[in-house]
């Protein structure tokens, strides 16, 4: 899988773009802003975009009205057309955020269900009960997604509507030849619904890529050979930060171990998770770590370990932004131009390093060096070997280690190191190194 090799670049477009909150109804090509930075993704080293909702809405994309259509203040079907063959032309991948949990009170079959109720023959594609009322006094109750009345949950186990959202994807496929979606709220889909997403996007395009949103949970319920590909690994996003802000790097090594490392009980041993530091959910690593010398280990730790890295957009200048509460707009901001920096150069060399190396890429994992303020774990395959060592204290560190012997090239310096079974860390390192 195509994915499993390649880094990935998450946009929220509504934001990104700087288009109104609500909408407006005013059509506005903003979306083709996306393309003018495809020479920058390119440089970068970006395998495939992620962007959040993008089809027409209520006010934040995942309050859908019409999957058929970009959302009128982003501009055009032909506008985001121009994107897609932008992005495709510069060698990167679309993904497009699949919101099939739910839909916005302005979609049009919710919308019919509003003025026809029990006439309408699109009342069995939610969960209504004519018995009932709801907030908004519509003479009638609905579920909505965990509570939130303005989502209207969609009824994945009638044919009805997993035939019209499967129409909607071999739409997307054929109109904008996208490469693949993320699944909103993955772990609240319906597991026959994801089956048959997953045979029908083999059978239409194949190396199509499915990744679901999982906050909790075995990911292995919905990434196998017939449903996902990959799921957002929250464990270890709580791991990395949490670690470093406590210096206690035992809480990200036990994370990585009890996921990918040798032992028979692993759990996703050979799985290919999306690992992340933020996203438009959650405040910037950059501000979210105590100390900001630990952000390029935060990162050397992203690029090192099992799974699929994903960077949020601006977050590799270093960018800074705070969750408020009801308020995620200050996690999704526009701007005018890429602002790449010193730091910006450090995550390329990262992204460059990775996707050369078949280690880093599909390795095994296995913790070789532990203390509360140093890590060095070993990423392997039968044709590689690289260790990953992390410092994250103020001071030079002398690890002293057996397995620590051979000739090696430090990928980020390019300087040749041996090792007698001792590894100078420098304060604040990270360090790759490829064993020769």
């Amino acid at each position: 899988m195509w994915a499993y090799n390649e880094t990935f670049y998450q946009i929220y477009p509504l934001g990104f773009c700087a288009a109104p909150i609500h909408n407006d109804g005013l059509t506005v090509s903003r979306i083709r802003k996306i393309a003018d930075w495809s020479e920058y993704f390119q440089e970068l080293g970006i395998g495939s975009i992620i962007l959040n909702p993008i089809f027409e809405s209520d006010n934040h994309g995942y309050d859908t009205r019409d999957f058929k259509s970009i959302d009128c203040r982003l501009g055009t079907n032909d506008d985001f057309k121009y994107v897609c063959a932008s992005l495709h032309s510069h060698d990167v991948k679309i993904i497009l955020d699949g919101v099939f949990n739910h839909v916005g009170r302005g979609f049009w079959a919710f919308k019919d269900v509003l003025e026809k109720k029990w006439d309408s023959p699109y009342k069995d594609w939610f969960y209504l009960n004519f018995d009932g009322n709801s907030c908004y006094d519509d003479g009638f109750w609905y579920e909505g997604w965990e509570g939130h009345f303005e989502l209207v949950k969609l009824n994945l186990q009638n044919p009805a509507v997993i035939d019209y959202l499967l129409d909607c994807v071999r739409f997307w496929i054929e109109e904008f030849q996208i490469d693949g979606l993320r699944l909103d709220v993955a772990y609240s889909l319906d597991h026959n619904f994801m089956k048959t997403l997953r045979s029908f996007c083999d059978e239409l395009k194949p190396g199509f890529t499915l990744i679901g949103e999982v906050l909790f949970g075995d990911y292995n319920l919905i990434v196998n050979d017939s449903m996902l590909h990959s799921c957002t690994n929250y464990e270890c996003y709580k791991g990395i930060y949490s670690s470093l802000n406590s210096m206690n790097l035992f809480e990200i090594a036990h994370s990585l171990n009890r996921q990918y490392g040798p032992e028979q009980w692993c759990i996703y041993r050979g799985k290919h998770l999306m690992n992340f530091v933020d996203n438009h959910d959650v405040t910037r690593i950059a501000s979210i770590l105590s100390n900001k010398k630990h952000l390029p280990i935060a990162y050397g730790i992203l690029f090192g370990m099992p799974g699929i890295p994903c960077l949020y957009y601006g977050s590799e200048w270093g960018t800074e932004g705070v969750k408020a509460p009801d308020n995620d707009y200050a996690l999704r901001p526009s701007f005018e131009k890429p602002m790449p920096n010193e730091f910006t150069d450090f995550i390329k060399k990262l992204i460059s390093i990775r996707k050369n190396s078949d280690a880093l890429c599909n390795g095994g994992y296995h913790n070789t060096m532990i203390t509360n303020k140093q890590l060095i774990f070993e990423r392997k395959t039968d044709n590689e070997r690289i260790l990953v060592a992390i410092n994250a204290e103020d001071s030079t560190f002398h690890a002293s280690n057996g397995e620590l012997h051979g000739n090696y090239t430090d990928l980020l310096t390019m300087n040749d190191i041996v090792l007698d079974g001792n590894l100078e860390l420098p304060p604040y390192s990270v360090q790759y190194l490829l064993q020769k």
